[in-house]
């Protein structure tokens, strides 16, 4: 009994060792890991600076963080040079939480041909204009997809992949059409690296009508 109680114990006491020790490495990895803040200047790091020209007639800036997440930075620029995201629409919009889209399918379960990628999380706050990968319920199943926070989730934080802040218009991300899909959804017309100077495309600018006179709206109606 005693050489049982003992053999367990020891076993125990082995077992625990690696995880006491991976513990160790993940404590010391978090207490000396640096999180640089986030540059609002969008005139400086062009390279990790992601544009989204909207249906609505807007462009969005947000600041790519490399430091916080590289892979997901580095899937986000290669797709992005693709040309992936261009006429994608925001599929998911839910008032009071994010907008997320990503997916050319426009259902939530498409993605790209690119393999997913391992999860990179941490302790950076989903603050309001916080951009997020999105995935399934695998941590290692972010692909394309990514949304962006309306409002502070930090139930998401250290549980999906925080890799970017809006730095210039966020009122255009609040004006993005709500739904599941929406009705009428807000579309990525162009989404560009800001490094590489794209002009907002022609077709994203506001409609705006000819000036209408008083003999116009007295016309007959054309059969």
């Amino acid at each position: 009994m005693l050489k049982t109680s003992l053999a367990l114990a020891a076993a125990l006491t082995f077992a625990a060792t690696p995880f006491a020790a991976q513990a160790q490495d993940e404590t010391a990895t978090a207490e000396t890991r640096v999180f640089t803040p986030v540059n609002f200047n969008v005139n400086e790091d062009l390279e990790n600076i992601l544009l989204l020209d909207l249906s609505n007639g807007e462009r969005v800036a947000i600041r790519l963080k490399p430091d916080w997440a590289p892979n997901h930075v580095e899937r986000i620029k290669t797709l992005t040079r693709q040309g992936f995201y261009d006429g994608v629409i925001f599929h998911r919009v839910i008032d009071g939480f994010m907008a997320q889209t990503g997916d050319p399918t426009g259902t939530g379960t498409g993605g790209s041909e690119l393999p997913d990628i391992a999860e990179e999380f941490h302790r950076m706050p989903h603050v309001r204009g916080t951009v997020s990968m999105a995935r399934a319920a695998s941590p290692d199943s972010a692909n394309s997809q990514f949304f962006i926070v309306f409002y502070p989730r930090f139930n998401l934080d250290n549980t999906y992949t925080n890799f970017g802040r809006v730095i210039s218009n966020m009122a255009a991300v609040d004006a993005i059409q709500r739904g599941e899909p929406p009705a009428n959804p807000t579309r990525i017309v162009q989404a560009s690296i800001a490094a590489d100077n794209k002009p907002v495309p022609v077709n994203t600018a506001p409609r705006v009508a000819d000036e209408i006179s008083v003999d116009d709206l007295n016309a007959p109606i054309q059969e």
